[in-house]
Protein backbone atom coordinates (compact mmCIF):
# COMPACT_ATOMS: atom_id res chain seq x y z
CA UNK A 1 0.00 0.00 0.00
CA UNK A 2 1.35 3.02 -0.65
CA UNK A 3 2.35 5.63 1.75
CA UNK A 4 1.15 9.33 1.81
CA UNK A 5 4.12 12.32 2.60
CA UNK A 6 3.47 15.72 3.42
CA UNK A 7 7.28 16.71 1.23
CA UNK A 8 9.70 15.60 -0.84
CA UNK A 9 11.47 16.24 1.97
CA UNK A 10 10.53 12.96 3.87
CA UNK A 11 12.14 10.64 1.20
CA UNK A 12 14.23 12.36 -0.50
CA UNK A 13 17.51 11.38 1.35
CA UNK A 14 16.79 8.22 0.28
CA UNK A 15 17.63 8.76 -3.10
CA UNK A 16 20.36 10.09 -5.55
CA UNK A 17 18.10 11.15 -8.46
CA UNK A 18 14.57 12.10 -9.09
CA UNK A 19 12.90 11.33 -12.70
CA UNK A 20 10.09 14.01 -12.45
CA UNK A 21 6.79 14.60 -14.96
CA UNK A 22 6.09 17.72 -15.88
CA UNK A 23 2.37 18.86 -16.57
CA UNK A 24 0.43 18.89 -13.71
CA UNK A 25 3.75 18.74 -11.54
CA UNK A 26 5.81 21.18 -12.38
CA UNK A 27 3.90 23.04 -14.17
CA UNK A 28 0.10 23.51 -15.16
CA UNK A 29 0.31 24.02 -18.49
CA UNK A 30 0.35 28.08 -18.04
CA UNK A 31 3.30 28.96 -15.08
CA UNK A 32 5.03 26.97 -12.27
CA UNK A 33 3.92 25.76 -9.45
CA UNK A 34 6.00 27.13 -7.11
CA UNK A 35 6.21 25.06 -4.06
CA UNK A 36 7.26 22.15 -6.95
CA UNK A 37 9.92 24.69 -8.24
CA UNK A 38 11.02 25.19 -4.07
CA UNK A 39 11.09 21.72 -3.52
CA UNK A 40 13.21 20.68 -6.67
CA UNK A 41 15.54 23.55 -5.84
CA UNK A 42 15.83 22.29 -2.36
CA UNK A 43 16.47 18.41 -3.16
CA UNK A 44 19.47 19.90 -5.91
CA UNK A 45 21.04 21.85 -3.38
CA UNK A 46 21.17 18.83 -1.40
CA UNK A 47 23.43 17.24 -4.22
CA UNK A 48 20.49 15.42 -5.77
CA UNK A 49 20.29 15.46 -9.89
CA UNK A 50 16.47 16.48 -11.35
CA UNK A 51 15.69 14.96 -14.84
CA UNK A 52 12.74 15.87 -16.07
CA UNK A 53 11.42 13.33 -17.65
CA UNK A 54 8.28 14.11 -20.02
CA UNK A 55 5.88 12.69 -22.53
CA UNK A 56 5.89 15.68 -24.41
CA UNK A 57 6.64 15.38 -28.09
CA UNK A 58 8.94 18.50 -28.36
CA UNK A 59 12.38 17.73 -28.56
CA UNK A 60 14.63 19.10 -25.52
CA UNK A 61 15.29 22.61 -26.52
CA UNK A 62 11.29 23.18 -27.75
CA UNK A 63 11.00 21.70 -23.53
CA UNK A 64 13.15 24.26 -22.13
CA UNK A 65 11.67 27.23 -24.04
CA UNK A 66 8.48 26.21 -22.97
CA UNK A 67 9.60 25.77 -19.41
CA UNK A 68 11.22 29.43 -19.83
CA UNK A 69 7.72 31.04 -20.45
CA UNK A 70 6.50 29.29 -18.07
CA UNK A 71 8.73 30.70 -15.25
CA UNK A 72 10.35 27.36 -13.96
CA UNK A 73 13.94 28.39 -13.15
CA UNK A 74 16.77 26.42 -14.88
CA UNK A 75 18.17 26.00 -11.16
CA UNK A 76 15.57 23.34 -10.59
CA UNK A 77 16.79 21.13 -12.71
CA UNK A 78 19.80 19.27 -13.94
CA UNK A 79 18.55 17.63 -17.70
CA UNK A 80 15.41 17.12 -19.84
CA UNK A 81 14.37 13.63 -21.42
CA UNK A 82 11.44 14.04 -23.79
CA UNK A 83 9.10 11.56 -25.79
CA UNK A 84 9.97 13.46 -28.65
CA UNK A 85 13.45 12.95 -28.54
CA UNK A 86 12.89 9.80 -28.29
CA UNK A 87 10.54 9.26 -31.08
CA UNK A 88 12.27 11.23 -33.48
CA UNK A 89 15.12 8.71 -33.23
CA UNK A 90 12.46 6.10 -34.09
CA UNK A 91 11.19 7.94 -37.14
CA UNK A 92 14.13 8.80 -38.58
CA UNK A 93 15.80 5.24 -37.92
CA UNK A 94 12.81 4.47 -40.00
CA UNK A 95 10.70 2.35 -37.97
CA UNK A 96 7.51 3.68 -39.85
CA UNK A 97 8.82 4.77 -43.18
CA UNK A 98 9.89 7.40 -45.04
CA UNK A 99 6.65 8.90 -46.56
CA UNK A 100 4.65 10.11 -43.18
CA UNK A 101 0.63 10.87 -42.44
CA UNK A 102 1.78 13.96 -40.01
CA UNK A 103 -0.96 14.67 -37.36
CA UNK A 104 -0.86 17.72 -35.02
CA UNK A 105 -0.75 21.06 -33.94
CA UNK A 106 -0.35 24.02 -35.91
CA UNK A 107 3.74 24.21 -35.41
CA UNK A 108 4.68 20.68 -34.30
CA UNK A 109 6.44 20.24 -38.00
CA UNK A 110 9.46 20.97 -36.29
CA UNK A 111 9.00 17.53 -35.45
CA UNK A 112 10.36 16.51 -38.93
CA UNK A 113 13.35 18.60 -38.63
CA UNK A 114 16.82 16.92 -38.66
CA UNK A 115 18.33 14.99 -35.80
CA UNK A 116 21.97 14.65 -34.92
CA UNK A 117 21.89 11.46 -33.00
CA UNK A 118 21.07 9.00 -35.67
CA UNK A 119 23.34 7.61 -37.74
CA UNK A 120 22.69 7.43 -41.73
CA UNK A 121 19.05 8.54 -40.67
CA UNK A 122 16.85 8.16 -43.63
CA UNK A 123 15.02 11.10 -45.48
CA UNK A 124 11.61 11.60 -43.92
CA UNK A 125 9.01 13.34 -45.04
CA UNK A 126 5.64 14.78 -44.42
CA UNK A 127 2.97 13.09 -47.03
CA UNK A 128 -0.62 13.14 -47.40
CA UNK A 129 -2.70 9.97 -46.13
CA UNK A 130 -3.08 8.67 -49.88
CA UNK A 131 0.92 8.62 -50.13
CA UNK A 132 2.15 7.66 -46.82
CA UNK A 133 4.38 4.48 -45.79
CA UNK A 134 3.06 5.23 -42.01
CA UNK A 135 1.71 7.98 -39.42
CA UNK A 136 3.27 10.05 -37.12
CA UNK A 137 0.92 11.83 -34.24
CA UNK A 138 2.05 14.28 -32.47
CA UNK A 139 -0.95 15.38 -30.95
CA UNK A 140 -4.74 15.79 -31.94
CA UNK A 141 -5.08 18.89 -34.64
CA UNK A 142 -7.92 20.30 -31.47
CA UNK A 143 -7.13 19.29 -28.28
CA UNK A 144 -10.99 19.69 -27.26
CA UNK A 145 -12.27 17.83 -30.87
CA UNK A 146 -13.12 13.98 -29.04
CA UNK A 147 -10.73 11.60 -30.94
CA UNK A 148 -13.39 9.69 -32.86
CA UNK A 149 -13.18 12.55 -35.02
CA UNK A 150 -10.20 10.38 -36.55
CA UNK A 151 -12.14 8.05 -37.40
CA UNK A 152 -12.70 7.56 -41.04
CA UNK A 153 -8.95 8.59 -41.77
CA UNK A 154 -7.90 6.15 -39.19
CA UNK A 155 -10.03 3.31 -41.05
CA UNK A 156 -8.13 4.04 -44.62
CA UNK A 157 -4.88 4.18 -42.14
CA UNK A 158 -5.42 0.71 -40.58
CA UNK A 159 -6.49 -0.79 -44.02
CA UNK A 160 -3.56 0.69 -45.53
CA UNK A 161 -1.31 -1.19 -43.06
CA UNK A 162 0.50 1.97 -41.65
CA UNK A 163 1.60 1.67 -38.81
CA UNK A 164 1.55 4.91 -36.12
CA UNK A 165 4.26 6.53 -34.21
CA UNK A 166 3.15 7.91 -31.23
CA UNK A 167 5.38 11.10 -30.24
CA UNK A 168 3.01 11.20 -27.12
CA UNK A 169 1.90 8.80 -25.06
CA UNK A 170 -0.58 10.59 -22.43
CA UNK A 171 -4.57 10.66 -23.18
CA UNK A 172 -5.19 13.88 -21.33
CA UNK A 173 -3.57 16.75 -19.93
CA UNK A 174 -5.17 20.04 -18.38
CA UNK A 175 -4.09 23.15 -18.99
CA UNK A 176 -4.60 25.28 -16.43
CA UNK A 177 -8.15 24.33 -15.67
CA UNK A 178 -9.09 23.27 -19.27
CA UNK A 179 -8.81 19.51 -20.14
CA UNK A 180 -7.35 18.62 -23.76
CA UNK A 181 -7.00 15.19 -25.57
CA UNK A 182 -3.32 14.27 -26.29
CA UNK A 183 -1.55 12.23 -28.91
CA UNK A 184 -2.05 9.00 -26.93
CA UNK A 185 -6.13 9.15 -27.23
CA UNK A 186 -5.45 9.17 -31.24
CA UNK A 187 -2.69 6.04 -30.86
CA UNK A 188 -5.67 4.21 -28.32
CA UNK A 189 -8.10 4.71 -31.00
CA UNK A 190 -6.38 3.52 -33.97
CA UNK A 191 -5.23 0.44 -31.73
CA UNK A 192 -8.58 -0.01 -30.47
CA UNK A 193 -9.94 0.22 -34.51
CA UNK A 194 -7.32 -2.42 -35.38
CA UNK A 195 -4.20 -0.29 -36.14
CA UNK A 196 -0.48 -0.53 -35.04
CA UNK A 197 1.09 1.90 -32.77
CA UNK A 198 3.81 2.61 -31.52
CA UNK A 199 5.10 4.51 -28.33
CA UNK A 200 8.75 5.87 -26.86
CA UNK A 201 6.99 7.83 -23.77
CA UNK A 202 6.30 7.14 -20.43
CA UNK A 203 5.20 3.85 -19.65
CA UNK A 204 7.18 2.04 -22.26
CA UNK A 205 11.14 1.62 -21.76
CA UNK A 206 12.54 3.96 -24.65
CA UNK A 207 12.20 7.30 -22.39
CA UNK A 208 13.40 5.34 -19.31
CA UNK A 209 16.59 4.66 -21.00
CA UNK A 210 17.00 8.05 -22.69
CA UNK A 211 16.45 9.20 -18.91
CA UNK A 212 19.25 6.75 -17.62
CA UNK A 213 21.53 8.30 -20.71
CA UNK A 214 20.84 11.85 -19.94
CA UNK A 215 21.60 11.04 -16.36
CA UNK A 216 24.83 9.42 -16.53
CA UNK A 217 26.07 12.33 -19.32
CA UNK A 218 26.08 14.47 -16.05
CA UNK A 219 28.69 12.35 -14.54
CA UNK A 220 26.04 10.59 -12.48
CA UNK A 221 26.64 7.05 -11.76
CA UNK A 222 23.49 6.21 -10.16
CA UNK A 223 21.60 2.85 -9.64
CA UNK A 224 17.52 2.32 -10.21
CA UNK A 225 17.09 1.79 -6.37
CA UNK A 226 18.27 5.29 -5.79
CA UNK A 227 16.24 6.79 -8.29
CA UNK A 228 12.42 8.36 -7.72
CA UNK A 229 10.06 8.85 -10.23
CA UNK A 230 7.32 11.38 -9.95
CA UNK A 231 4.21 11.75 -11.63
CA UNK A 232 0.54 12.60 -11.66
CA UNK A 233 0.05 9.92 -14.36
CA UNK A 234 -1.12 6.13 -13.25
CA UNK A 235 -1.15 5.16 -16.40
CA UNK A 236 2.03 7.05 -17.02
CA UNK A 237 4.37 7.67 -14.92
CA UNK A 238 3.25 4.80 -12.01
CA UNK A 239 2.82 2.61 -14.72
CA UNK A 240 6.15 3.77 -16.00
CA UNK A 241 8.17 3.54 -12.81
CA UNK A 242 6.44 0.00 -11.64
CA UNK A 243 7.83 -1.27 -15.09
CA UNK A 244 10.97 -0.36 -14.90
CA UNK A 245 11.16 -0.90 -11.02
CA UNK A 246 11.74 1.98 -9.35
CA UNK A 247 10.10 3.64 -6.67
CA UNK A 248 7.83 6.26 -7.36
CA UNK A 249 5.85 9.26 -5.94
CA UNK A 250 1.96 9.80 -7.37
CA UNK A 251 0.92 13.41 -7.32
CA UNK A 252 -2.33 13.00 -6.58
CA UNK A 253 -3.80 16.32 -6.89
CA UNK A 254 -3.32 16.51 -10.83
CA UNK A 255 -5.00 14.18 -13.55
CA UNK A 256 -6.62 12.33 -10.50
CA UNK A 257 -7.76 15.41 -7.91
CA UNK A 258 -11.33 14.54 -8.29
CA UNK A 259 -10.82 11.23 -7.68
CA UNK A 260 -8.78 11.26 -4.64
CA UNK A 261 -10.50 13.90 -2.98
CA UNK A 262 -7.39 15.45 -3.37
CA UNK A 263 -7.56 19.33 -1.72
CA UNK A 264 -4.12 19.77 0.03
CA UNK A 265 -3.48 16.23 0.78
CA UNK A 266 -5.60 13.21 -0.91
CA UNK A 267 -8.69 11.60 1.24
CA UNK A 268 -7.00 7.70 1.97
CA UNK A 269 -9.98 6.11 1.25
CA UNK A 270 -10.84 7.64 -2.07
CA UNK A 271 -7.17 7.39 -2.76
CA UNK A 272 -7.49 3.28 -1.57
CA UNK A 273 -10.23 2.92 -4.03
CA UNK A 274 -8.74 4.87 -6.99
CA UNK A 275 -5.22 2.90 -6.64
CA UNK A 276 -7.51 -0.35 -6.26
CA UNK A 277 -9.42 0.28 -9.29
CA UNK A 278 -6.46 1.13 -11.63
CA UNK A 279 -4.68 -1.59 -9.71
CA UNK A 280 -1.58 0.66 -9.50
CA UNK A 281 1.10 0.19 -6.75
CA UNK A 282 3.17 4.28 -5.76
CA UNK A 283 5.31 3.94 -3.62
CA UNK A 284 4.29 7.11 -2.22
CA UNK A 285 1.55 9.11 -2.35
CA UNK A 286 1.51 13.49 -2.16
CA UNK A 287 -1.23 16.02 -3.13
CA UNK A 288 1.23 18.38 -4.75
CA UNK A 289 4.84 18.35 -5.09
CA UNK A 290 6.34 20.36 -2.61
Amino acid sequence: MTKIVNALSEISAQYDALFVDLWGCVHNGVTALPEAVAALKAYRQSGGKVVLVTNSPRPRAGVEKQLQAFNVPENSWDTIATSGDSARSAMFRGVVGEKLWHIGYPGDERFFEPIGVVENPVNVRAVPLEEAEGIVCTGPRDPLADPSVMRPEFLLAKQRGLKLLCANPDIIVDRGEQREWCAGALAQLYTEMGGESLYFGKPHPPIYDLARRRLAALGTDVPDTRILAIGDGVLTDIAGAMGEDIDSLFISGGLAAAETKTDTQPDPDALTAYLEKEMSSPTYTIGYLR
